[in-house]
């Protein structure tokens, strides 16, 4: 195949869910099993999540841009 259609990239996909977007991210992937998890509310900055597979336990940090971090507790 030839011409502009572009290439994808697995960054791609954060570009589109919302992760440090504008919209509420009612998802994490855990940083030690790497399980989708949904939440039923928006992850927030100091909120506490446990991975419903792994069961690990970590604390989500959000940047000025609000881009989330979890580190594990």
């Amino acid at each position: 195949m030839s011409g502009g259609g572009g290439t994808y990239d697995f960054d791609d996909d954060d570009k589109d869910s919302g992760k440090g977007g504008g919209r509420p991210q009612k998802d994490f992937d855990c940083p030690s099993c790497n399980a989708n998890n949904p939440v039923d509310e928006p992850l927030a900055n100091g909120d506490e999540v446990r991975c419903n597979y792994c069961g690990s336990d970590f604390k989500v940090s959000a940047n000025s841009e609000g881009r989330l971090k979890f580190k594990e507790i």
